[in-house]
Protein backbone atom coordinates (compact mmCIF):
# COMPACT_ATOMS: atom_id res chain seq x y z
CA UNK A 1 0.00 0.00 0.00
CA UNK A 2 1.10 3.26 -0.61
CA UNK A 3 2.91 5.11 2.13
CA UNK A 4 0.79 8.01 1.80
CA UNK A 5 -1.98 6.07 2.44
CA UNK A 6 0.18 5.01 5.88
CA UNK A 7 1.19 8.29 6.22
CA UNK A 8 -2.87 9.08 6.94
CA UNK A 9 -3.37 5.93 9.07
CA UNK A 10 -1.23 7.21 11.20
CA UNK A 11 -1.83 10.92 11.72
CA UNK A 12 -4.42 10.72 14.22
CA UNK A 13 -2.08 8.91 16.93
CA UNK A 14 -0.81 11.16 19.61
CA UNK A 15 2.61 9.22 19.52
CA UNK A 16 3.63 10.29 15.88
CA UNK A 17 2.71 13.83 16.81
CA UNK A 18 6.36 14.97 17.65
CA UNK A 19 7.70 12.98 14.51
CA UNK A 20 8.07 15.27 11.29
CA UNK A 21 7.04 14.21 7.84
CA UNK A 22 10.36 12.51 6.53
CA UNK A 23 10.59 10.33 9.51
CA UNK A 24 6.72 9.85 9.48
CA UNK A 25 7.15 8.47 5.57
CA UNK A 26 10.38 6.12 6.95
CA UNK A 27 8.14 4.67 9.68
CA UNK A 28 5.45 4.38 6.71
CA UNK A 29 7.57 2.31 4.86
CA UNK A 30 8.13 -0.04 7.60
CA UNK A 31 4.49 -0.62 8.15
CA UNK A 32 1.63 -3.28 7.33
CA UNK A 33 -2.17 -2.57 7.00
CA UNK A 34 -5.50 -4.81 7.31
CA UNK A 35 -8.92 -4.80 8.03
CA UNK A 36 -10.06 -7.30 10.03
CA UNK A 37 -13.63 -8.10 10.64
CA UNK A 38 -15.49 -8.37 13.99
CA UNK A 39 -15.26 -11.55 15.62
CA UNK A 40 -12.41 -12.16 14.08
CA UNK A 41 -9.37 -12.65 15.80
CA UNK A 42 -5.97 -11.10 15.75
CA UNK A 43 -3.04 -12.92 17.00
CA UNK A 44 -0.46 -10.93 19.00
CA UNK A 45 1.44 -12.93 20.67
CA UNK A 46 1.09 -16.61 18.04
CA UNK A 47 2.85 -14.70 15.39
CA UNK A 48 6.48 -15.89 13.51
CA UNK A 49 7.40 -12.43 13.98
CA UNK A 50 5.64 -10.29 17.07
CA UNK A 51 4.35 -7.14 16.20
CA UNK A 52 2.90 -3.31 17.35
CA UNK A 53 -0.37 -2.95 16.17
CA UNK A 54 -1.79 0.54 15.55
CA UNK A 55 -5.78 1.10 15.74
CA UNK A 56 -7.11 3.29 13.22
CA UNK A 57 -10.79 2.34 12.96
CA UNK A 58 -12.89 0.55 15.46
CA UNK A 59 -12.46 -1.37 18.84
CA UNK A 60 -10.28 -4.56 20.04
CA UNK A 61 -10.53 -6.04 23.51
CA UNK A 62 -7.35 -7.96 24.27
CA UNK A 63 -8.18 -10.92 26.28
CA UNK A 64 -5.30 -13.79 27.80
CA UNK A 65 -5.46 -16.79 25.13
CA UNK A 66 -5.30 -19.31 27.65
CA UNK A 67 -8.37 -18.89 29.57
CA UNK A 68 -10.11 -16.23 27.11
CA UNK A 69 -10.11 -13.32 30.03
CA UNK A 70 -10.53 -9.87 28.83
CA UNK A 71 -7.53 -7.66 30.55
CA UNK A 72 -8.41 -3.98 28.64
CA UNK A 73 -10.07 -2.87 25.50
CA UNK A 74 -8.76 -0.28 23.03
CA UNK A 75 -9.99 2.11 20.55
CA UNK A 76 -9.48 3.95 17.53
CA UNK A 77 -6.39 5.93 17.78
CA UNK A 78 -4.36 3.83 20.35
CA UNK A 79 -1.63 1.12 19.79
CA UNK A 80 -1.67 -2.73 21.37
CA UNK A 81 0.67 -5.49 21.42
CA UNK A 82 3.75 -3.75 22.99
CA UNK A 83 4.14 -6.08 25.80
CA UNK A 84 6.35 -7.82 22.74
CA UNK A 85 8.87 -5.01 23.66
CA UNK A 86 8.70 -5.02 27.21
CA UNK A 87 7.34 -8.16 28.51
CA UNK A 88 8.16 -11.11 26.04
CA UNK A 89 6.97 -14.00 27.95
CA UNK A 90 3.67 -12.48 28.74
CA UNK A 91 2.74 -11.26 25.19
CA UNK A 92 3.10 -14.60 23.87
CA UNK A 93 0.34 -15.04 25.95
CA UNK A 94 -2.34 -12.40 23.95
CA UNK A 95 -4.82 -12.21 21.30
CA UNK A 96 -7.00 -9.52 20.37
CA UNK A 97 -10.59 -9.81 19.35
CA UNK A 98 -12.51 -7.10 16.86
CA UNK A 99 -15.79 -5.48 18.87
CA UNK A 100 -16.19 -4.12 15.69
CA UNK A 101 -14.73 -4.25 11.81
CA UNK A 102 -11.27 -2.30 12.39
CA UNK A 103 -8.21 -1.07 10.41
CA UNK A 104 -5.03 -1.46 11.82
CA UNK A 105 -1.74 -1.16 10.84
CA UNK A 106 1.70 -3.17 12.44
CA UNK A 107 5.49 -3.43 12.47
CA UNK A 108 7.80 -5.92 13.50
CA UNK A 109 8.78 -5.20 17.06
CA UNK A 110 12.45 -5.37 17.11
CA UNK A 111 11.95 -2.63 14.15
CA UNK A 112 10.02 -0.61 16.13
CA UNK A 113 12.63 -0.86 18.92
CA UNK A 114 15.21 0.47 16.59
CA UNK A 115 12.74 3.37 15.29
CA UNK A 116 12.79 4.05 19.24
CA UNK A 117 16.51 4.26 19.33
CA UNK A 118 16.47 6.53 17.02
CA UNK A 119 13.23 9.05 17.78
CA UNK A 120 13.47 9.46 21.40
CA UNK A 121 9.74 11.21 21.59
CA UNK A 122 8.34 7.78 20.04
CA UNK A 123 10.58 6.17 22.75
CA UNK A 124 9.27 8.63 25.49
CA UNK A 125 5.42 8.04 24.01
CA UNK A 126 5.32 4.28 23.90
CA UNK A 127 6.88 3.81 27.07
CA UNK A 128 4.19 6.29 28.62
CA UNK A 129 0.71 3.84 27.03
CA UNK A 130 2.61 1.21 28.77
CA UNK A 131 2.50 3.60 31.86
CA UNK A 132 -0.66 4.04 32.16
CA UNK A 133 -1.84 0.36 31.42
CA UNK A 134 0.13 -0.43 34.20
CA UNK A 135 -1.39 2.39 36.68
CA UNK A 136 -4.77 0.92 35.35
CA UNK A 137 -4.40 -2.59 36.56
CA UNK A 138 -3.09 -1.42 39.53
CA UNK A 139 -6.36 0.18 40.07
CA UNK A 140 -8.10 -2.57 39.20
CA UNK A 141 -6.44 -4.34 42.18
CA UNK A 142 -6.89 -1.16 44.50
CA UNK A 143 -10.65 -1.32 43.93
CA UNK A 144 -10.54 -5.13 44.62
CA UNK A 145 -9.26 -4.47 47.90
CA UNK A 146 -11.47 -1.56 48.57
CA UNK A 147 -14.48 -1.17 46.65
CA UNK A 148 -17.49 -3.76 46.66
CA UNK A 149 -19.10 -5.43 43.54
CA UNK A 150 -21.67 -2.62 43.27
CA UNK A 151 -19.42 0.39 42.78
CA UNK A 152 -16.79 -1.54 40.56
CA UNK A 153 -19.51 -2.40 38.04
CA UNK A 154 -21.11 0.90 38.35
CA UNK A 155 -17.76 3.36 37.98
CA UNK A 156 -16.70 1.24 35.68
CA UNK A 157 -19.64 1.03 33.22
CA UNK A 158 -19.52 5.16 33.72
CA UNK A 159 -15.97 5.46 33.12
CA UNK A 160 -16.80 3.19 29.71
CA UNK A 161 -19.22 5.30 28.46
CA UNK A 162 -17.20 8.32 28.82
CA UNK A 163 -14.04 7.05 26.88
CA UNK A 164 -15.78 5.32 24.30
CA UNK A 165 -18.83 7.57 23.97
CA UNK A 166 -19.71 10.64 22.10
CA UNK A 167 -22.20 13.75 23.35
CA UNK A 168 -25.79 13.47 21.42
CA UNK A 169 -27.74 16.07 23.21
CA UNK A 170 -27.54 15.73 26.89
CA UNK A 171 -26.66 12.32 27.28
CA UNK A 172 -23.16 10.44 26.34
CA UNK A 173 -23.58 7.48 23.86
CA UNK A 174 -21.11 4.56 23.47
CA UNK A 175 -21.48 1.37 21.57
CA UNK A 176 -22.29 -1.38 23.31
CA UNK A 177 -19.56 -3.60 22.40
CA UNK A 178 -18.83 -5.73 25.87
CA UNK A 179 -20.87 -8.80 27.03
CA UNK A 180 -21.85 -9.12 31.04
CA UNK A 181 -19.09 -11.82 31.02
CA UNK A 182 -16.58 -8.88 29.37
CA UNK A 183 -17.73 -6.16 31.89
CA UNK A 184 -17.58 -9.39 34.99
CA UNK A 185 -14.05 -10.00 33.80
CA UNK A 186 -12.98 -6.31 33.63
CA UNK A 187 -14.25 -5.72 36.94
CA UNK A 188 -13.89 -9.42 38.81
CA UNK A 189 -17.16 -10.15 39.70
CA UNK A 190 -19.87 -12.66 38.36
CA UNK A 191 -22.13 -12.14 35.33
CA UNK A 192 -25.38 -12.36 37.37
CA UNK A 193 -23.85 -9.58 39.46
CA UNK A 194 -23.60 -7.66 36.48
CA UNK A 195 -27.00 -8.49 34.94
CA UNK A 196 -28.35 -7.02 38.67
CA UNK A 197 -26.51 -3.92 38.89
CA UNK A 198 -27.04 -2.87 35.08
CA UNK A 199 -30.53 -3.21 35.62
CA UNK A 200 -30.65 -1.38 38.94
CA UNK A 201 -28.80 1.48 37.26
CA UNK A 202 -31.19 1.24 34.17
CA UNK A 203 -34.70 1.18 36.62
CA UNK A 204 -32.61 4.46 38.05
CA UNK A 205 -32.14 5.91 35.13
CA UNK A 206 -28.41 6.05 35.36
CA UNK A 207 -27.71 4.75 32.07
CA UNK A 208 -30.37 3.15 29.52
CA UNK A 209 -28.89 0.40 27.07
CA UNK A 210 -29.83 -1.72 24.02
CA UNK A 211 -27.87 -4.46 22.35
CA UNK A 212 -26.38 -1.66 20.05
CA UNK A 213 -25.84 1.36 22.52
CA UNK A 214 -24.84 2.03 26.30
CA UNK A 215 -25.44 5.91 27.37
CA UNK A 216 -26.07 7.98 30.32
CA UNK A 217 -27.87 11.12 30.65
CA UNK A 218 -24.80 14.51 31.86
CA UNK A 219 -27.79 15.48 33.88
CA UNK A 220 -28.00 12.03 36.27
CA UNK A 221 -24.30 12.43 37.14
Amino acid sequence: MKAITKYWFLEGFSLFQKLGMPSMMKLCDLLEMDHVDKGSIIEIGARDKKCIFFLKNGSVKIMDSENDIVKYVVKKGNIFGELSIYDKDNSSKEIALALEDVVICYIESDMMEGLMEEYKSLKNGLLKIYGLRIRKLETRLQDLLYKDSKTRISEFIKAFIEEFGEIENDRVVAKNLLSHKDIANLTNTSRQTVNNVLSIMRKDNIIDYDSKFISYSKSAL
